[in-house]
């Protein structure tokens, strides 16, 4: 067989494989003995295998309602429409709660969530990448997005990256670094395809630390004073003074 045809067949079995085919199914459709389908099914399965996950199809992007108050969205102001939710009593306000969808297969995706604190500290949390079955992500997304009174937004993966890595500079400048596992939700995310919307992070401009119950308040004070300085952040300690 020559190279040229052989790279066709893989790619058609790499495609029925996309659609769920077995073996039975493979070598019914192209004439092949159930041997051969199984040895080319292996082989596509590897060829799937070694791309990387950001490079596999987006089944969806979404984010949490709300999620730009207080965010200079100029450079994109499509983003602001669609947030109609945005204002300083949004549920949420200044966290932007992120889930990435990539297919696997046909019947399987891989998922990332992704938590975003777009007034200070950049990424707050991950949600490890977890392959689900395809019927299984309306149910997962419902319950990942279920703090919310208004539904999650559908966006882009643009949209999506500009969020999330904005936040990671944005955050990086203010000394805080991503939470742990970020980068293997990076690698779902994906690399972006050419230079990114810029969103003005910050609450109106200005850091703005809300803590957490498992910061180290503190800590994250002193960087402010040290990269901000005194009068160039603001801060509100939700569990009362230190």
């Amino acid at each position: 067989m020559r190279e040229d045809d052989d790279t066709e067949l893989l790619e058609r079995v790499r495609a029925l494989r996309a659609a769920g085919s077995g073996p039975k199914q493979v070598a019914r459709a192209l004439g092949l003995r159930p041997g051969q389908a199984g040895a080319l099914l292996r082989r596509a399965a590897a060829a799937d295998q070694a791309v990387e996950p950001g490079d596999r199809p987006v089944v969806g992007c979404w984010v949490s309602p709300g999620w730009s108050s207080g965010l200079d969205l100029s450079a994109c102001p499509g983003w602001a429409a669609q947030d109609s939710s945005a204002g300083e009593e949004a549920t949420g306000a200044g966290f932007a709660q992120l889930l990435v969808a990539r297919r696997e297969r046909a019947s399987r995706v891989t998922v990332t969530g992704v938590l975003v604190d777009v007034y200070c500290l950049g990424i707050k949390n991950v949600i490890e990448p977890r392959t689900m079955g395809a019927g299984s992500l309306k149910a997962y997304r419902r319950s990942y997005y279920s703090a919310f009174q208004e539904p999650s937004l559908p966006i882009g993966i643009e949209q999506a990256q500009a969020i999330v890595y904005g936040a990671v500079a944005y955050a990086r400048e203010l000394g805080f670094e991503p939470a742990p596992g970020f980068t293997q939700a990076a690698a779902v995310l994906g690399e972006p395809a050419g230079a990114l919307a810029q969103i003005g992070f910050g609450n109106q401009g200005m850091p703005f630390y809300l803590n957490g119950p498992r910061d180290d308040a503190r800590a994250v004070l002193a960087t402010l004073e040290r990269t901000r300085g005194a009068g160039n952040y603001h801060y509100i300690l939700a569990s009362g003074p230190m």
